[in-house]
């Protein structure tokens, strides 16, 4: 594997080699911090939960947040309608 590695490395330039290692780096820093951020988000949620609240229907509220509104009041409202059709409202 060595000997593989050190061929592979005859055939990129050094800059080449320095983006990929840019690249590598940046990946990796974005994943540490992506964890970070679920970690403070997790604790968010058990603070709510704490105070009484459903984290469920926070967590469903902040997904529906991320949609536009004509798009969520148009699933709505078939929502209703298939909902009516099989006669639960």
């Amino acid at each position: 594997m060595a000997e593989d590695a050190s061929s592979h490395h005859d055939v990129l330039n050094s800059t080449a080699q320095q983006q990929i290692k840019s690249i590598i780096d940046r990946v990796e820093r974005l994943a540490t911090e992506e964890a970070e951020i679920r970690e403070q988000k997790k604790e968010v949620y058990a603070e709510a939960k704490g105070n009484g609240f459903n984290v469920q229907v926070l967590k469903a509220i902040v997904r529906l947040r991320k949609v536009d509104k004509a798009k969520r009041q148009e699933t709505d409202a078939i929502l209703d309608l298939y909902l009516s059709a099989i006669g639960e409202i």
